[in-house]
């Protein structure tokens, strides 16, 4: 009824502007009045005066040969979005809002090179981890759950570069050995969305990790849970894993991702459900 409710009282003019700025922003070409037309199903007329009051706002610029592009105002949105947003304060909001996950610690990274820094952590007594997660804190890319997942957006001749001397010396006897082996987890990663640190940082440990995107949809942060791998939340791998996303996807929208043609967030793969 909400929805319902919310959508009754939309501006029918306000929502096509918007439709067609964004048919615009993600097209390769550049769309005539004609094109919009075909793709929104709106009369060419509707178009037509929509796409007028767009030029004369800046928002759309006519070009030439009657084809459309973004206008010069969107950029000063942008600039004004980009100064408003703060990733690690919109991360706190997001884990004051976080319930189901029990027992879990939650940690925001960004990556430097080879490594990720922490940037915002909240520790949960109940994971009885020896590893306390700080600001500030650094922790090799290779082995860390938002590092692979970090990793996972370079291609593989990035990666052979980034590691020419090698990996960093292993933490655990769990920790990934060599490139080559580094590389197929990370192709595991693509597939399936979200990443996995199963004891390679710390004994007893497992982390499961995703980026969150920006306005541009590339990767600006990384959001993970590591527990205890007796944790009773481990019971259910497959709602850890959906709980992180989830978190991914929300600080992706807050941070401006385009969700729609984002692959890497909101339309991951899931694991299957394990058997009882």
């Amino acid at each position: 009824m909400a929805s319902t409710d919310t959508k009754a009282h939309q501006s029918p003019a306000l929502e096509r502007g918007a439709r067609i700025l964004d048919v615009v922003a993600r097209s390769k070409t550049f769309l005539s009045l004609s094109d919009l037309s075909r793709e929104l199903k709106i009369a060419r007329s509707s178009v037509h005066s929509l796409c007028q009051t767009l030029v004369n706002l800046e928002l759309l610029i006519r070009r030439p040969d009657q084809t459309f592009q973004l206008g010069p105002h969107l950029m000063r949105w942008s600039n004004a979005f980009t100064l408003q947003s703060d990733v690690a304060t919109e991360f706190a909001a997001v884990w004051d809002q976080e319930t189901g996950l029990p027992g879990a610690t939650i940690t925001l990274t960004v990556q430097d090179g080879a490594e990720v820094v922490y940037i915002a952590a909240r520790n949960n007594e109940r994971a009885h981890s020896s590893l306390e997660f700080r600001v500030g804190m650094r922790l090799p890319a290779a082995f860390t759950a938002t590092g692979k997942a970090f990793l996972s957006h370079m291609s593989d001749y990035e990666v052979r570069r980034l590691y020419a001397q090698g990996l960093p010396e292993a933490r655990t006897g769990h920790s990934v050995r060599s490139v080559d082996e580094l590389l197929t987890e990370l192709r595991a990663v693509r597939r399936d969305g979200y990443s996995c640190d199963e004891e390679q940082i710390v004994e007893g440990m497992v982390c499961f990790g995703a980026t969150v995107l920006d306005s541009r949809n590339r990767p600006i942060a990384g959001v993970a849970v590591s527990l205890s791998m007796d944790a009773d939340a481990m019971a259910d791998r497959s709602s850890i894993i959906d709980n992180v996303l989830q978190m991914a996807t929300r600080l992706s929208h807050r941070m401006g991702a385009d969700l729609s043609v984002a692959g890497e967030v909101g339309s991951r793969g899931r694991p299957p459900r394990e058997q009882k």
